[in-house]
């Protein structure tokens, strides 16, 4: 559940005045809302579907210290990506076909690379179990875009970018920082039991435990002598 609302919000946030938010309103302008809205959900689905594949992979080939250091570098450079916006560059909307598949390529293509398909992918190479993950992002995408484009087309007029924004941004660089500082103070207390447990201990017993024959006849010896020279 901690996965699942994690990713609700920090998606549902860095969608905000995002590029494919602003496709979706593009798009609303001229095609059915109910097409718009499917092809979104449709696109969404897949999209992060391949984001949370790549990123539990990662896990796979990449120890996970490293991937939550990047993990934690990643947020606070999304929350610097939130700050500086994104722009339609005019050419995202793909005609082929009827409205809903039309929507459904043009936004799963204005998606990849996009933040928030790299930020779920970087959650995912965190998290336990990955289907919170993917639903999470699914829905927070859903309902960040649905709930833009009903208020346009109720109000006449769009969500006010500048301050969700900055309260995306300042989502991503909070959670990176706190990335950061739990990876910092998990080495420094790893480090820590290392070096307080039996100090001296592991100067006189092997690394391999004694498991060589010629150190199976003295490592009682030697654990004796350890013992005591160690200091308390």
């Amino acid at each position: 559940m901690t996965a699942f609302l994690t990713t609700l919000g920090l998606i549902g946030a860095a969608e905000m005045g995002d590029k494919t938010q602003l496709l979706t309103f593009a798009l609303a302008a001229r095609l059915p809302l109910g097409a718009v809205l499917g092809g979104v959900v449709v696109a969404t689905l897949l999209n992060h579907a391949l984001a949370v594949v790549v990123g539990g992979a990662a896990l796979l080939v990449v120890p996970a210290s490293v991937v939550h250091a990047a993990a934690g570098l990643s947020f606070i450079g999304f929350g610097l990506w939130t700050l500086r916006g994104d722009q339609l560059a005019g050419n995202e909307e793909r005609r082929v076909g009827p409205p809903l598949v039309t929507v459904a390529v043009s936004f799963f293509l204005a998606e990849m690379g996009d933040k928030t398909q790299l930020a779920t992918a970087v959650l995912a190479a965190q998290a336990t179990s990955l289907l919170p993950v993917w639903l999470g992002s699914v829905l927070g995408m859903i309902l960040a875009d649905g709930l833009a484009v009903a208020v346009g087309h109720l109000l006449g007029r769009r969500l006010p970018e500048r301050p969700l924004k900055i309260a995306a941004a300042a989502l991503f660089l909070l959670f990176g920082v706190l990335l950061l500082g739990a990876r910092t103070a998990s080495d420094t207390a790893a480090l820590h039991t290392s070096t307080s447990v039996r100090p001296g201990l592991g100067e006189c017993i092997p690394s391999d435990g004694g498991k060589r024959p010629w150190q199976q006849s003295t490592i009682a010896t030697a654990r004796t002598a350890c013992r005591a020279t160690a200091i308390p």
